[in-house]
């Protein structure tokens, strides 16, 4: 069914008590934090809650624990991004009338790896069979398969990688909750330890602890709550593949251009309209897949972004304001801390605040490129 653009409202928006290191709190004692906060943002208990959303733990788990019958339920786990995809969910099934308030929530302990999920590649699977056996085991090694491909045909340099780096550490410094705020320069991304060719450490992201919680109900009851709303304007998923080899081709996402393309259309804005982006950047290659991918540069160009700042502070287009997964957080599946990031520009409370900004687009990634979901939000009923 088509949602209706500014139907479904945000109203509860919130990250765990502590964020980075948290070596007294499980994975799932860090949904149920984070869940009590954005339940305490929205002035609600849990009992106001029908629906349940989660990745990374079983949504009976985090039902349970919070005392929640809910009567819709999405467990849909496709990596960094499933948040974003439970976001589009929760707005259809809202719309649908199978449940009135849904609560999505996020919790890992990336660092501290206490009572963590245990995921383990199956020997029989496409990635045990032709990928692992090989040495593409981390996200690093499998990530230099696609960049290095894109590095050589649209002329773009490691250094530009670095730049990458430098610009969201800027950002990082104006907030105060940033796991990584002390500057830094090309020079010194360039001269930081070498994990996997092109990628220094400062290249790669953060391994932390935290998480965070969503809490969506319909536009029409918004206005009850003590929080300004935050609109879902668009929404837009996709997958594409099993694993990073198999891509249709390794200097773009297609699921990254159909996710973004359904975004934009059911929004029915353009690129023009947009006042500020958040691009999953678990590695510094991402934000220039996502400014081409999602239309807003022609392919090649997403370098020139970052080499006349345009996306740093002060630019014309703020990008990842919090720092990003390079240096804000970025627990293992960073994409509720961009959604965080979005809601709280729309509510006009972030750490960089980026003036009379009324429409962000929220874009992630899953899985080395599987998978992908985009939401827009607006502050404009």
């Amino acid at each position: 069914m088509s949602i209706a653009a500014n139907t479904i409202a945000v109203v509860g928006a919130a990250e765990t008590t502590q964020l980075g290191v948290i070596p007294d709190v499980s994975a799932l004692g860090l949904h149920l934090d984070a869940a009590l906060n954005a339940l305490a943002d929205a002035g609600l208990k849990p009992g106001d809650i029908d629906g349940i959303a989660c990745a990374g733990e079983h949504p009976w788990n985090v039902s349970t624990m919070l005392g929640i019958t809910p009567k819709w339920v999405d467990g849909t786990n496709v990596g960094g991004c499933s948040f974003m995809l439970h976001v589009r969910h929760a707005a259809a099934a809202i719309a649908a009338g199978y449940c009135t308030t849904v609560l999505i929530t996020h919790g890992e302990s990336g660092r501290s790896q206490v009572a963590p999920p245990q995921y383990a590649p199956a020997p029989a699977s496409l990635f045990g069979q032709f990928e692992l056996p090989y040495g593409v085991s981390v996200p690093a090694t499998m990530f230099t398969i696609p960049v290095l491909r894109y590095l050589k045909e649209t002329g773009a340099e490691v250094e530009d990688l670095a730049r990458v780096a430098v610009v969201q550490r800027e950002w990082a410094a104006k907030n105060p909750r940033a796991y990584a705020k002390d500057p830094i320069t090309v020079d010194d991304v360039m001269n930081s330890k070498m994990i996997a060719y092109p990628y220094r450490k400062l290249m790669c992201c953060l391994v932390t602890d935290g998480g965070g919680a969503l809490i969506l109900t319909s536009a029409e009851r918004a206005k009850d709550f003590p929080t300004k709303p935050v609109y879902v304007m668009g929404t837009g998923e996709a997958v594409e593949c099993v694993s990073i080899s198999m891509m249709e081709d390794f200097t773009s996402s297609k699921a990254f251009r159909v996710s973004g393309k359904s975004a934009f259309e059911s929004a029915g804005i353009q690129h023009a309209d947009v006042d500020h982006l958040m691009v999953y950047d678990a590695f510094a290659h991402l934000p220039l897949y996502g400014l081409e991918d999602l239309g807003f540069c022609e392919r090649g160009e997403a370098k020139d972004f970052f080499r006349e700042r345009r996306t740093a502070p002060g630019g014309e287009l703020p990008m990842n304001t919090n720092g990003g997964g390079l240096s804000y957080m970025h627990s293992g599946m960073y994409g509720m801390y961009a959604l965080q990031e979005s809601v709280r520009q729309m509510r006009g409370t972030a750490a960089a605040q980026v003036e009379g900004a009324k429409i962000s687009v929220c874009h992630g990634v899953g899985n080395m490129f599987s998978a992908s979901g985009t939401v827009i939000f607006t502050n404009e009923a």
